[in-house]
């Protein structure tokens, strides 16, 4: 054997591969799980739908982070990225539910963009209760969606997708817009 070819695999990494698309989104792999193609397949564009629009939420949570001013800066900017992790806990769960359904998650930004129906903010900073409105603004909308979307789900027998919708996005959505709307009450800082 030739000491300076290295063995079968030798380790290196077997670069710029390209190929076929195995799975075209929008469409949907057949797994045993008890559903049918129609339930699974309407299930996976309303879940695609609220992950997009989370994905979303998840990134106006991070820019909100960064970008808090004032003297409430520390406290927001702690609880913004507090907020964001647990939407971004989400998102995974949303994914790998449209997975298990054998469908295919909404995953690229730019795709993100396309089906999301939350508005795009400006690209700078903008005063802290505007950020404050356009979370609770995107919040509202997945929580309206993520409600039709469960109980249509449900209807279709996809428990499972309904309970995740109610249990994570709705009931995680509902605290996070309790303590983002606090923040807007117009309290003074130094007299009662």
């Amino acid at each position: 054997m030739d000491t300076l070819t290295p063995p079968h695999g030798g380790g290196q990494p077997l670069l710029h591969q390209k190929g076929a698309e195995t799975q075209a989104f929008g469409t949907l792999k057949q797994l045993p799980i008890g559903l049918g193609h129609d339930t699974r397949m309407y299930a996976c564009q309303r879940l695609n739908r609220v992950l997009a629009d989370t994905q979303i939420l998840y990134s106006l949570y991070k820019k909100h982070h960064w970008l808090m001013r004032g003297a409430t800066f520390y406290s927001l900017h702690l609880m913004l990225d507090k907020h964001a992790e647990a939407q971004l806990a989400i998102v995974d769960a949303l994914a790998e539910r449209v997975q298990s359904l054998g469908g295919v998650a909404v995953a690229d930004p730019r795709h993100v963009g396309e089906l999301t129906s939350i508005p795009r903010p400006p690209d700078g900073v903008e005063p802290v209760p505007v950020m404050l409105s356009r979370l609770l603004d995107a919040h509202e909308r997945i929580l309206i969606d993520a409600r039709d979307a469960a109980a249509r789900i449900a209807a279709e027998g996809d428990e499972g997708s309904a309970d995740l919708l109610v249990s994570d996005v709705i009931r995680t959505g509902e605290a996070q817009v309790w303590f983002l709307a606090e923040h807007l009450v117009d309290t003074p800082l130094v007299r009662g």
